[in-house]
């Protein structure tokens, strides 16, 4: 009987993520056609939390517009987009939103630095400590840095906030 209740809920949870996604590309697509700019939206759950894209069909130079400055429009769009979910839901939402594929790029490029500096603090036998990142950022750092094997924390306060790597 226990496993028809965690069955439901994990059902329940999927269902609340799916309606999150659902709720955020409606939100989009209407900024989208308020700004006249082309775009697909995928919805998919992601770790446990709703994620949604923006996809380009051209070029998508438009929607780097949507990314700005080292994602710094992404990341006030995320939010405006978890906002309109809580109006809907009464809920957090910890919803992702990628636009041309930043996040992903950025994710990879992420990834490598916290593996080279996981090898970095291996060989040399100290602390390394990177720069200043979003929490974002940090948090695929240290999933990198763990999937190496190693420990990592983040210290400092925002925005100067980073991660360091134990060896």
């Amino acid at each position: 009987m226990t496993d028809t209740t965690e069955t439901a809920e994990g059902t329940d949870t999927l269902s609340h993520l799916e309606q999150e996604g659902e709720i955020a590309a409606d939100y989009l697509e209407g900024l989208l056609d308020i700004a006249d700019l082309d775009g697909d939206i995928d919805m998919d759950v992601e770790a446990d939390r709703a994620a949604v894209s923006i996809i380009s069909d051209s070029s998508g130079r438009d929607l780097q517009k949507l990314v700005g400055r080292d994602g710094e429009v992404l990341e006030a769009l995320q939010e405006l987009t978890r906002l309109a979910v809580h109006r809907e839901t009464g809920d957090r939402s910890r919803l992702m939103l990628d636009i041309a594929g930043f996040r992903a790029k950025k994710r990879e490029e992420l990834t490598m630095l916290g593996t080279q500096a996981t090898e970095d603090a291996k060989s040399s036998g100290e602390r390394v400590k990177l720069r200043p990142m979003t929490p974002f950022e940090r948090k695929v750092v240290h999933d990198a840095v763990a999937a190496a094997g190693l420990r990592s924390e983040s210290e400092g306060e925002e925005p100067q906030r980073c991660v360091v790597v134990l060896p």
